[in-house]
């Protein structure tokens, strides 16, 4: 996923830059100090100035990586359509206009590190956590919105629920990307999730999907 420009980072911002791509090439276990370092072009020593451990800069990292890839979404164009709906899909437009590249660089930082350190790693489990759950509440409004101009309230589902149903497709579709699917696979996914939305939406108030 691409990262908007800043300015000239310091070694501290270097690491964290570091981390984003080489966790998401090899993985948090797989990740030395070392590798880090080397990616970023600084000594441990600058290293342990900043980070005491792995696990803290990967903490760090993982608010980072929301910082940074939240102001991607924030001044993506499909917040300019006017009907909350054509925003909802905009911004599935969007992820899929993302997935390009090798695997490593349209995929998820925190849904690599989670998956490696839900147990293990709780405070990396947690950051990973605030910034999936909270990248789902930025769709919230407006699947709120569309519902209740389509008159979908008390219809068994939720915005919230929806919200974060985009982002297990997401996820799961860079997991087949990693599985060996490549590009395809994820955005082939992506597409399914934009027909089910596009579906659900169809449906008559109190209904299912249409059959």
């Amino acid at each position: 996923m691409p990262r908007p420009p800043a300015g000239t980072p310091n070694a501290r911002d270097k690491l964290l830059d570091a981390a984003l791509s080489v966790i998401r090439a090899k993985g948090y276990s797989a990740t030395s100090v070392d590798d880090l370092c080397a990616a970023a072009g600084v000594t441990k020593g600058a290293f342990f100035h900043h980070f005491r451990s792995k696990e803290a800069l990967a903490v760090v990292a993982a608010d980072h990586w929301s910082e940074t890839t939240g102001g991607l979404f924030a001044s993506a164009a499909y917040h300019r359509q006017t009907d909350p709906l054509d925003r909802v899909l905009g911004y599935v437009d969007f992820r899929r206009s993302l997935i390009a590249g090798e695997v490593c660089e349209f995929t998820c930082l925190v849904g690599t590190m989670v998956q490696e350190a839900y147990d293990a790693h709780p405070d990396i489990a947690a950051a990973c956590g605030r910034s999936i759950f909270g990248h789902a509440r930025t769709l919230e409004a407006d699947i709120a919105e569309a519902m209740e101009r389509r008159g979908m309230a008390g219809g068994g589902w939720t915005a919230a629920g929806l919200a974060r149903h985009t982002q297990a497709v997401l996820q799961g579709a860079f997991i087949l990307a990693k599985a060996g699917g490549g590009p395809d696979a994820a955005v082939e996914q992506i597409d399914h999730l934009k027909r089910y939305i596009t579906l659900l939406f169809e449906a008559r108030p109190g209904e299912g999907l249409p059959s």
